[in-house]
C-alpha cells in the first residue's frame, strides 16, 4: 500500500483525515489500518473512488481478508475522560 502509492493518493482524497497502518507485536499476518474521514459523505466517497479498485486487486492478488470495526472518539463519552492522560 505505501510503495504502491495507492496510501498516499487515499490520504490526500477530500475530507481524509487519518490513514495508517500498524502491524501487530503478536501476529505479523495481521495488519491495522486506522482511517478517520470528515464526516460519513466523504467516507461514503472514497468507497466509490478509483482507489477501491486498487484496494479490491490487491485483496485479490495476495488473498488478504478484512474485517471492519468502528470506533468513536473518546471525546463522545466524557466518562473515559477519568481514564485518559492528556
Amino acid at each position: 500500500m505505501e510503495g504502491s502509492g495507492i496510501a498516499a493518493a487515499i490520504r490526500a482524497e477530500s475530507g481524509n483525515e487519518k490513514y495508517d497502518y500498524f502491524q501487530s507485536l503478536n501476529d505479523p499476518e495481521t495488519i491495522l489500518l486506522i482511517d478517520q474521514w470528515r464526516d460519513q459523505k466523504a467516507l461514503d466517497d472514497h468507497h466509490t473512488s478509483p482507489m477501491m479498485a486498487q484496494l479490491a486487486a490487491l485483496r485479490d492478488k495476495y488473498n488478504l481478508h478484512m474485517r471492519v470495526e468502528r470506533y468513536r472518539d473518546a471525546e463522545e463519552n466524557p466518562a473515559d475522560e477519568a481514564f485518559m492522560r492528556k
